[in-house]
């Protein structure tokens, strides 16, 4: 008994830090130096190694910075403090809870199945829910209140990444499909849809391609994470009227205006660019000569918008 009271503490390799987290090895690495945490000890082959309780941490920073917070400012409170920090973000959720139930749609019942893992019941729920509502009131009404609230789960850490996972598949395969049932559209605007290279989540831009398909708009999604010189490659080759991107609230703000930026300079002016998704600086320095959505319900009057001007040409 007393030999297991005196091993020495678990400790986290790297790497394995970074899979846990989804913080690579070199924000670690400056994080350390810029900061002073975390404060890693060294291995037999002078590899960092790092404690469950800075992982925990770190877990919690993560997960604040994908909905907003920098870094900088709260790197230096307690894990106690990060805890209570994204609990208090649970009121997001609470309010969307509220304004779904007004609609009679228990999305609580969506989380259930999410956290006990009914994968098959899940998909069947939401095929349920998208065939009685229609395929718009299904994004706007039900899948954009339940990204908040499986965002906030995880923030709160009561939903594992894996459980974030297994939502986001569930929807992306409902969405999908709804989307492949809709006749082959034949009128403009023709929208390529993709995200920069920094950006992994990709939820956002199938949803924005739904409504778009809804109104007869051709839509080319080249997935997430495309370099903005092969965006404009592809705008040129597929004749894009319009490129739509998304932006998640964990982005850097400075590199998304600079790839706007970059991007805006390297389209023609014929080539509208529309931006929408959770990203803070959008809203708050909305770029020159790009269109800022900050609801998905903004979109259909955009293409009616788009579809005029073009006519009064």
């Amino acid at each position: 008994m007393n030999d297991r009271q005196q091993q020495p503490p678990v400790s986290i390799s790297i790497s394995a830090v970074e899979r846990d987290t989804g913080l690579s090895k070199d924000t670690l690495r400056v994080w350390e130096r810029r900061y002073g945490f975390p404060q890693p000890a060294r291995d037999a082959f002078g590899e960092r190694i790092y404690s469950i309780e800075q992982v925990d941490k770190l877990r919690v920073i993560k997960r604040l910075m994908d909905v907003g917070h920098r870094p900088g400012k709260i790197i230096h409170h307690s894990a106690e403090q990060l805890h209570e920090l994204a609990a208090s973000l649970s009121a997001s959720a609470r309010q969307s809870m509220t304004q779904a139930s007004s609609e009679n749609y228990d999305l609580q019942a969506f989380l259930d199945l999410v956290k006990t893992h009914r994968v098959e019941d899940l998909r069947r729920l939401l095929s349920q829910t998208l065939l009685r509502i229609g395929l718009a009131r299904f994004v706007t009404e039900v899948v954009a209140p339940l990204n908040e609230m499986v965002g906030d789960a995880w923030t709160r850490g009561w939903f594992e990444i894996f459980e974030e996972h297994l939502y986001t598949e569930s929807i992306q395969v409902i969405l999908r499909n709804a989307i492949n049932t809709i006749p082959q559209p034949g009128k403009r605007p023709r929208v390529l849809l993709t995200t920069f290279p920094q950006e992994q989540h990709g939820l956002g831009l199938l949803m924005a391609e739904a409504l778009l398909s809804l109104e007869g708009c051709r839509c080319i999604s080249l997935g997430v994470q495309t370099p903005i010189w092969d965006i404009v490659l592809a705008s040129t080759t597929q004749h894009a009227d319009v490129v739509a991107l998304s932006f998640s609230a964990c982005l850097n703000p400075n590199g998304v205006l600079d790839g706007l930026s970059e991007l805006r300079q390297k389209l023609p002016r014929s080539t509208e660019i529309w931006a929408g998704g959770s990203c803070p600086v959008l809203h708050r320095k909305p770029p020159a000569d790009i269109k800022v959505f900050g609801r998905l319900d903004s979109i259909s009057p955009a293409v009616m918008e788009w579809r005029e001007q073009r006519e009064g040409n």
